[in-house]
């Protein structure tokens, strides 16, 4: 909606100013709502100072305050806390407002609203499918109509109209299912990088056998991804049944997969990734590769010209096909889902297994050369752990394992960032032509 046609008296509060909290309320206000906002009590001074002058944001104290004034009411709190702040703000919820929530993970925000909003109140939540660095224009944003008259969803549609994204309608379900296919696995894969890295003290990008090409995207997403707040990827993990079920699922693909290469079974581990490619990648052979070196030699934080590339086991990227095919997901079906860094890193899969020649090189360099068997041990330990974290449902042991390598890249998060903003448009320009060449020949 412009903000011209934004109605004056209609208000939007949003509970929890984190970074995406923030990024709502900016857009929001700017396209002509009147903003109600709060975070924790501690921060109303910081907050109210912040956000002074600021056209259409008013900030308050606390949820009370955001709720009994607010027409939509939106939790942007991690997944984990969204029990008990509902709990706290819920019944002071406005007679006949709207309510929904931002966390990454719907069973137990709608499972909160259910138990502490009163019975008046309508819920129509939402997620936006990238983290508060990307422009949203164009990006998903999923919209779960839970109990909601036709007016009331249509006013929601109408807040969220000024984010210019694709608005794509799921039930709960459908989006704890989609995000644990398109997300998790995608997430534990990045993290067990950086884990490895760090346990083997290792800037990989002063290491040139991982510059260039699809190199530059582990590298630029791991970064990316701990230059973030540990709880952003917690709750979809930990809170996701789906994603439980997955992450080990990858984890003991890294596992079975790394025990072949010790083994030197070249044959039954050419055959168990050749299946997996054939199921996840078998209906894009004529299709052309999201990636090309061209486009990502472009985007390496060495700021060196990119060295001949060199042989890599890429047992990480072996490891997340074989997982998509042991729990039986084809990653295109939720394109529609995606986020930029599930298509960045479906892309690097895309571009080893699409490529006979390059995945033959993978499977001889993997059983014959030693070169990154210590990477590869590292990286297997990582996968687990991360595994057993996740497992084990122990957030705490989820945000140790996570600021350990966050601490240890942190000098490099400025670059890290930067370049992988240009590196996710450039990228996400070509993926969007591509994907609409692909729907266009199949229909």
């Amino acid at each position: 909606m412009a903000a011209a046609a934004a109605r004056k008296d209609v208000s939007v509060g949003i509970i929890g100013m984190g970074d995406m909290g923030k990024m709502y309320a900016r857009v929001i206000a700017a396209a002509g709502w009147s903003v109600n906002a709060c975070d924790r009590e501690d921060k109303f001074e910081s907050l109210k100072e912040e956000f002074a002058g600021t056209e259409n944001i008013q900030v308050y104290a606390n949820g009370h305050l955001v709720s009994r004034t607010s027409d939509y009411i939106m939790y942007a709190v991690e997944a984990e806390l969204i029990d008990t702040v509902v709990a706290a703000y819920g019944p002071s919820t406005k007679l006949g407002a709207v309510v929904g929530g931002q966390t990454s993970c719907k069973a137990p925000e709608i499972k909160a609203f259910e138990k502490h909003l009163p019975s008046d109140v309508e819920i129509v939540s939402c997620h936006s499918l990238h983290g508060p660095k990307i422009h949203s224009a164009g990006q998903p944003l999923v919209i779960i109509r839970h109990r909601a008259s036709d007016e009331s969803f249509k006013l929601v549609e109408d807040i969220l109209s000024c984010f210019q994204s694709k608005l794509v309608y799921l039930s709960a379900e459908e989006h704890d299912k989609i995000t644990a296919d398109t997300q998790a696995v995608t997430h534990a894969a990045f993290l067990s990088m950086g884990t490895a890295w760090t346990a083997n003290n290792q800037f990989p990008w002063e290491v040139t056998r991982w510059q260039g090409g699809i190199e530059n995207v582990k590298i630029n997403v791991t970064l990316r991804i701990y230059s973030n707040k540990w709880h952003v990827y917690a709750g979809l993990a930990i809170l996701n049944p789906a994603a439980q079920q997955q992450i080990r699922q990858y984890a003991a693909s890294v596992t079975e997969l790394f025990k072949l290469i010790l083994e030197g079974k070249k044959e039954e581990l050419s055959r168990r990734i050749r299946s997996a490619g054939e199921f996840v990648f078998g209906k894009q052979k004529d299709q052309e590769l999201l990636l090309r070196d061209e486009i990502l030699d472009k985007f390496s934080l060495s700021g060196v010209p990119p060295h001949a590339r060199r042989p890599n086991s890429h047992l990480s990227l072996l490891a997340m096909v074989d997982c998509w095919h042991k729990c039986n997901i084809v990653p295109y079906d939720h394109i529609i889902c995606s986020t930029p860094l599930f298509r960045l890193w479906l892309g690097a899969t895309e571009y080893l297994f699409r490529q006979p020649d390059l995945l033959d090189e993978c499977i001889r360099f993997a059983i014959a050369d030693h070169s990154f068997r210590s990477d590869d041990l590292e990286f297997t330990f990582a996968a687990r752990g991360w595994s057993d974290a996740v497992s084990f449902g122990d957030f705490d042991a989820y945000r140790k394992r996570f600021e350990k390598p966050q601490e240890y890249f942190a000098p490099r998060f400025e670059d890290a960032t930067r370049l992988g903003n240009e590196m996710i448009r450039t990228i996400l320009e070509r993926t969007e032509d591509l994907e609409k060449a692909r729907s266009s020949s199949d229909q």
